[in-house]
């Protein structure tokens, strides 16, 4: 797994997709010049490279991405590079708030702030470290790691959108997908919670998206899925048996959750200090449950479209977010 030195980038302020200016001209006045994932006016390039800077020395970095991007198209190597194991995770849900620590290697990250032009505003946590060749830094005075950087809109690990669906990745101890249905649209394991956000208001509008694409773990861990709408529903969705299955469920670790009783459940350490923590501030919960690679932990608020995220556990430098970077 890739482990770039710790650069947890926070507040990424993406009104849709970009990057910074191509090296040519474009062929038309509003349109740049190499047509790929992100759609960006030439003034969008030039406002989103504007935008980045630089923090803390977590670091931490923001970036304002403005523009518009294809949601479904897989991400490659050769449109990254364009000029110009165990995700050891826990996530909880109660009425209002949606928590998480993501626990991992000491990589990139970066808070996205989303607003497409065809779907929810939102905000988001990325591991930008799959952005990079293995053990690279993120340079931000350079234009084509800049580009980098501006796909993280593609890729959110966690995130809440403007209707207050939340969603969380973490690592599954095995998922048998379901078999692959011809014609249909197949999207990476980060990259459906990106669908989810754009496109669902509820829990069940974001389970019945994730029916209609293929997903593909490949290259990474295998993942399940909490989610949690304004309305209090939430639900984890794993799979198993080659079919998709949707569980009532308000906590999830890394654990298979399909079949299992209570007792299973109860017996994961983590797991059961969340079902014991209702009483508890939500962000001292996740310090209870965080682990020695905990990368960040944060707290959604569903109702005021707020959040607050702590980096590297250090749990006295609490950050406040807003859905907008700029509300």
């Amino acid at each position: 797994m890739r482990t770039p030195a710790l650069a947890v980038l926070s507040a990424l302020t993406l009104a849709a997709s970009a990057a910074c200016a191509p090296a040519e001209a474009p062929p038309a006045p509003s349109l740049v010049a190499r047509p790929g994932i992100l759609r960006q006016t030439a003034d969008e390039i030039a406002r989103t490279a504007a935008g980045l800077r630089r923090l803390d020395d977590m670091p931490l970095y923001e970036m304002t991405y403005h523009g518009g991007y294809d949601a479904e198209a897989p991400l490659t190597e050769a449109e990254l590079a364009r000029n110009g194991d165990g995700w050891a995770c826990s996530l909880f849900h109660r009425p209002g708030r949606f928590g998480r620590n993501f626990d991992w290697d000491p990589n990139p990250a970066m808070v996205v702030h989303a607003d497409p032009p065809d779907g929810y505003a939102s905000l988001s946590l990325v591991d930008v470290s799959y952005l990079f060749p293995p053990a690279a830094r993120p340079d931000l005075k350079t234009a084509q790691d800049r580009r980098r950087l501006a796909h993280a809109v593609l890729m959110p690990f966690d995130g809440m959108n403007e209707k207050g669906l939340a969603v969380g990745l973490a690592q599954a101890p095995h998922a048998d997908l379901p078999a692959r249905t011809p014609g249909r649209t197949v999207v990476s394991g980060t990259r459906i919670i990106r669908l989810m956000l754009d496109r669902a208001a509820t829990v069940p509008e974001a389970i019945e998206l994730m029916r209609r694409y293929d997903l593909d773990f490949s290259g990474g861990p295998q993942l399940h899925y909490l989610i949690a709408d304004r309305a209090g529903k939430s639900v984890v969705v794993e799979f198993a048996e080659g079919r998709m299955n949707v569980i009532d469920e308000r906590y999830l670790t890394n654990i298979t959750m399909t079949g299992a009783d209570r007792n299973t459940k109860l017996a994961d350490r983590r797991y059961r200090l969340l079902t014991e923590g209702d009483g508890t501030d939500p962000m001292q919960l996740l310090k209870r449950v965080a682990q020695q690679h905990t990368r960040w932990s944060i707290v959604y608020d569903q109702e005021k479209l707020t959040a607050k995220i702590v980096t590297a556990q250090r749990w006295d430098r609490v950050r406040d977010l807003r859905l907008s970077a700029g509300g």
